[in-house]
C-alpha cells in the first residue's frame, strides 16, 4: 500500500487537531499552534493544511452550532480520522527510532573520545 506523505506543517496541524479534539477549529488551531511554535501563522496556511489533509483522508470536518459571539456564524469541527491515528503512531515510531540512533551514535563517539 502507498504511504500518504504528510509534510512537517500539515503534521503539526494534525497533532493539534487531535489535541484540540471538540474545540479544533481555525482559530483556536491558530491559536494553539501560534503558542507552541512561538510565532505567527497565517490563517490561510492552517486552512490549505486542514483541506488538503481532509482530502487525504486524514480529517473530516462538521459544522458546529450558530453563535452570537460569532455574530450566528458556525465554527468547522475538525476531527482526525483512524487513518491519521495510524499514520501519526507509525511517524512517532520513526522519528523515536531516528533519535534513539543518534543518541546510539553520539554516545559510541563520546566513549571512543573518552568524554564520558
Amino acid at each position: 500500500m502507498k504511504k500518504t506523505k504528510l509534510g512537517e506543517f500539515e503534521e503539526l496541524v494534525l497533532l493539534t487537531v487531535a489535541t484540540l479534539q471538540a474545540n479544533a477549529y481555525g482559530v483556536e488551531i491558530k491559536r494553539e499552534l501560534e503558542y507552541r511554535l512561538k510565532e505567527k501563522l497565517s490563517v490561510g496556511s492552517i486552512q490549505s493544511a486542514l483541506k488538503r489533509m481532509e482530502e487525504k483522508g486524514f480529517l473530516t470536518s462538521e459544522f458546529g452550532e450558530t453563535t452570537l459571539k460569532r455574530g450566528g456564524k458556525r465554527k468547522r469541527i475538525y476531527t482526525t480520522t483512524s487513518y491519521a491515528h495510524k499514520v501519526l503512531a507509525e511517524m512517532k515510531e520513526i522519528r523515536a527510532g531516528l533519535w534513539d540512533s543518534i543518541a546510539a551514535t553520539v554516545g559510541t563517539v563520546a566513549h571512543e573520545l573518552k568524554v564520558i
